[in-house]
């Protein structure tokens, strides 16, 4: 189990088509890959936005913690709460059929676009090439 310490972190899994989706970004004080805690192997790969630290303790020390300590618990299921809920949005966003429909709830939920240079994220985010968002953003200048 490994949990950041500082930095960020994306969970990203390729598409059929080869398409980077991004299931999960993991900040300070989050657990990377939350479900490895209940599963052999995880099919992502993780990449580091920016520098990143991350600390680690292994599935077993990480169950007795839990086993042992009601609030730990309690604090593992709250962050696994908002995990899921995080993920339901994006399902939600993904599902939506036009770039700029997706575009459009990826805004209201995230108040504005990132800075240039990070821009690419967001495609990766919403499950779209890095190209169709740019050119959906482009309209939007017009």
């Amino acid at each position: 189990m490994y949990c950041v310490v500082t930095g960020e972190l994306d969970l990203v899994r390729h598409t059929h088509s080869g398409t980077p989706l991004v299931l999960n970004r993991a900040v300070c004080g989050s657990v990377l890959a939350e479900a490895s805690a209940y599963s052999r192997a995880y099919h992502c790969d993780c990449v580091a936005r920016r520098p990143s630290t991350l600390r680690s303790v292994s599935v077993a020390q990480f169950h007795d913690a839990m086993r042992s300590s009601p609030d730990l618990a309690g604090l593992w299921a709250a962050q696994l709460a908002a995990t899921l809920q995080n993920a339901r949005m994006l399902s939600e966003i993904r599902a939506l059929k036009t770039v700029s429909e997706r575009l459009d709830a990826w805004l209201t939920d995230n108040g504005g676009l990132p800075p240039k240079g990070q821009i690419q994220h967001v495609a990766h985010m919403l499950g779209v090439s890095r190209e169709a968002l740019y050119r959906e953003l482009a309209k939007r200048r017009t």
